[in-house]
């Protein structure tokens, strides 16, 4: 599942562990130093709070650092007129009877709260390769389905915007 990156995937969280092993280790490890100077290290809240955000940070390094490791990079391959990576397809979705409009992206990539939705999600496999008039059936789980008409597709590109996920 999340081993399918882009160029821009990889190339985003090589930007963001070289930031965390620069810039942030450094000021987090000084940080547990002078909490851990605060003195009774059993009931220093300072202390645990420094340790707790070095050890996060030092945990989505090994987190970014695996997943590029582990990658297979991919690339659009879509036709001009289907729907592919990074593309906008506004569909007609006929449960809600309303309009929507997706942006199909990777999974390290998704945040649907902005419109950003997964290749591997239900919505976004089902609507991979499809063109404008194509009625999508989407299949959530065996109690939730539903049906969408491909309205219009927007052809894009990976401009690095959308930024990747915590965990």
């Amino acid at each position: 599942m999340y081993d399918e990156l882009t160029e821009v995937d990889i190339r985003k969280m090589r930007e963001e562990i070289d930031y965390r092993t620069r810039v942030l280790r450094p000021k987090l490890i000084e940080d547990v130093q002078t909490a851990r100077a605060f003195g009774d290290l059993s009931e220093n809240f300072e202390y645990k709070c420094a340790k707790q955000e070095k050890n996060r940070n030092d945990s989505r390094i090994r987190y970014l650092e695996r997943m590029i490791r582990t990658a297979r990079v991919i690339s659009d391959g879509s036709a001009e007129d289907a729907v592919g990576l990074y593309d906008q397809v506004t569909v007609f979705n006929e449960k809600l009877e309303r309009e929507m409009t997706f942006r199909i992206v990777t999974t390290v990539r998704a945040d649907t709260a902005k419109g950003l939705v997964s290749k591997e999600s239900p919505v976004g496999k089902a609507l991979l390769g499809r063109r404008a008039g194509d009625r999508v059936h989407i299949r959530v789980s065996d109690a939730l389905q539903y049906d969408m008409v491909v309205r219009s597709i927007e052809k894009g590109e990976d401009d690095g915007s959308a930024s990747i996920r915590a965990y």
